[in-house]
Order: structure tokens, then C-alpha cells, then sequence
């Protein structure tokens, strides 16, 4: 099984130019013809292109260098060297190229999903038949193929998603996720069953709403405790996000808050996003009382509850879902 990567450190490398050639026509009735070398060809391209289908790093693991072929050398009878064929890197969508030692950023594939030529090869060199001249009819002289140029990048994965979950260890995210869609999550009724982001998709109203759960998050997480504050990057370019309350908790009054804190220390950007919060577990005694409760503490903040068990509140949420994303995209549009 591949593990999940949203991190890699990999060196690309362009192609370098062919080298310009010394010839001459040597043909029966033109023994002593003029020069006749021809040009290098170019080095071969680095492109980045994204790849839907691709939803980790996992394959710059395994590949860490990627060089573009060099151009081929000219030739005699003004015969011009073959370009070198470029190198093409796939990544999935919401991929960040920076400078592997100054972590500038060179790329950002979340805003902008086109080819990216990130280096040139080298052009070909010369064949002497440039350097003809009238006091040189016999040129000795070509020129070699420019060189490539060498790059060492870090990768960064950050997931795009409509919708991102939070929530503690065991609050029913990932049972939501499998409720809705075929991403098929690892459940069980114990913390941590979720090690790595997982993504699915609603389709609802002829629409596709994207959700990420991450892993669940834990008091202290922005300090590094527990495992979701080294995902948090990956709800970043969520357009809304759902904070799943666990209702059967006793400490559920206090869960939105201690969530908002986490988020808030890992970027305040987090807590400016649209939002909605989930009660769950609602099929559960005691739990109707508690949605009721959770409503009156937080009565600017939309709450809703569900039983991913049972059902109820599903088709509810689905439709929060639809008018969350749609907001967010006619902000975006702005």
C-alpha cells in the first residue's frame, strides 16, 4: 500500500544544447566545397502539468531526478542535431513548487492548473556553416550547445477541496464521508482511525461538492500534539468549512471553541471562511437535547445535527452544503 505524501524534495534537470559541427562538402565533382556543419539541436523542456487522477506525492518519492534529453550534436550536409525531448512532471491539482533551499515560491498549481515550463534546454550550437566570410572560406570554428540548467525544488501538496471537516478524534467525519460518497475512509470506534486526508465527492442537484476530511484534532494540536496540525494545510484552500461536534461528548459545548483556537493558531485565515457546525450522533439518547443547547450557545453560527446511522439530517446538511459552496464561489468571483 502507498503511503500518503504531501511532501518531496526532487532535483530536475533540462537538456543541453547538441554541439555545432565542423564539416565540409566532399562531394565528386566539389572536393574542396565550403563548409557544411550543421547546427545542434535544442535541450529538451522541464514541464509540470497536473494530473486529476493523481491525488498524492507518492510518485516523486520514488522518482527524485527528472532530466530532460540533451539535444543532439549537428552533423556534415548541413544536417541539424534532433531537439531533446522534453521531461514532463506530473502533479495533482493543488500542488506548490518552492526553491528546495529558500522556499520561495515558484508555482502555485491551486490558482493556476495550466502547463508549467518551469526550465528551457539549452539551445544547439552553431555548425561553422555561420562562419563563411569572405576572408574565411574554409571555417574551422562551431560552437558548442548552451548548457542545461539544474533545479532543486520542494513539492508541496496542499489538498482542494469545497468542504473540509474538522473535528476531534471519533466525531464521525469520516463515517459522514463514507455516508456520501465512495471514498470509503478507514472507521472505528476509537481516536486517530484517520492518519491521512481523505477526499470524496457529493454529488447533489447535478453538482460535485468536493470534501476533505483530515485527521481529527486534539487540545494543544497547534503546539504539535495529536495528528491533524501537520494536515491543516490541507483545509487552507477549502471554500467552506464543517465543524463536527460530537454530541454524545459530555465536554460538547466546548468543542467549537477549543476547534476555532486550534485553527486561529495555525492560520487566522482558517476562521474567516464560511462555515457550518455539525452535531452529530444524533441517533443517540440525550442527543436532541444537546443539538437544542449547542443552537442557544452559538446563535450567530449555523448548527444543524445528523445521525450518519439513522439518516436524519443528511439531506438537510447536503442542502447547507450546496449554499455554503455556492456563496463562496460567487464571493471568489468578485
Amino acid at each position: 500500500m502507498n503511503r500518503f505524501a504531501d511532501e518531496a524534495l526532487i532535483e530536475v534537470a533540462s537538456g543541453k544544447g547538441g554541439n555545432g559541427s565542423v564539416a565540409f562538402r566532399r562531394e565528386k565533382f566539389m572536393p574542396n566545397g565550403g563548409p557544411a556543419g550543421g547546427d545542434g539541436g535544442r535541450g529538451g523542456n522541464v514541464l509540470f502539468t497536473v494530473r486529476n487522477n493523481l491525488r498524492t506525492l507518492s510518485h516523486l518519492r520514488y522518482t527524485q531526478k527528472f532530466k530532460a534529453e540533451n539535444g543532439h550534436d549537428g552533423e556534415g550536409s548541413e544536417r541539424y542535431g534532433r531537439n531533446g525531448k522534453d521531461i514532463v512532471v506530473p502533479v495533482p491539482p493543488g500542488t506548490v513548487l518552492r526553491d528546495a533551499d529558500t522556499k520561495a515560491l515558484i508555482h502555485d498549481f491551486g490558482k493556476d492548473q495550466t502547463d508549467f515550463l518551469y526550465l528551457k534546454g539549452g539551445n544547439g550550437g552553431w555548425g561553422n556553416v555561420h562562419f563563411k566570410s569572405s576572408v574565411n572560406q574554409a571555417p574551422q570554428r562551431a560552437l558548442p550547445g548552451k548548457p542545461s540548467e539544474v533545479s532543486k525544488l520542494h513539492v508541496e501538496l496542499q489538498i482542494m477541496a469545497d468542504i473540509g471537516f474538522v473535528g476531534f478524534p471519533n466525531a464521525g467525519k469520516s463515517s459522514l464521508l463514507d455516508r456520501w460518497t465512495n471514498a470509503r475512509p478507514k472507521i472505528a470506534p476509537y481516536p486517530f482511525t484517520t492518519k491521512i486526508p481523505n477526499l470524496g465527492v457529493l454529488s447533489i442537484d447535478e453538482r460535485d461538492i468536493i470534501l476533505a476530511d483530515i485527521p481529527g484534532l486534539i487540545e494543544g494540536a497547534s503546539g504539535g500534539a495529536g495528528l491533524g496540525i501537520q494536515f491543516l494545510k490541507h483545509i487552507s484552500r477549502s471554500a467552506a468549512l464543517a465543524f463536527l461536534i460530537d454530541l454524545s461528548d459530555d465536554n460538547y459545548l466546548d468543542a467549537f471553541a477549543i476547534l476555532s483556537a486550534e485553527l486561529a493558531a495555525f492560520s487566522q485565515t482558517l476562521l474567516e471562511k464560511k462555515r457550518i457546525l455539525v452535531g452529530t450522533k444524533l441517533d443517540m439518547e440525550g442527543t436532541a437535547e444537546r443539538l437544542a443547547v449547542l443552537q442557544q450557545k452559538h446563535p450567530s453560527e449555523k448548527v444543524v445535527g445528523l445521525s450518519v446511522f439513522s439518516g436524519e439530517g443528511l439531506k438537510e446538511l447536503s442542502q447547507e452544503f450546496i449554499e455554503l459552496t455556492s456563496v463562496s464561489e460567487i464571493k471568489n468571483e468578485k
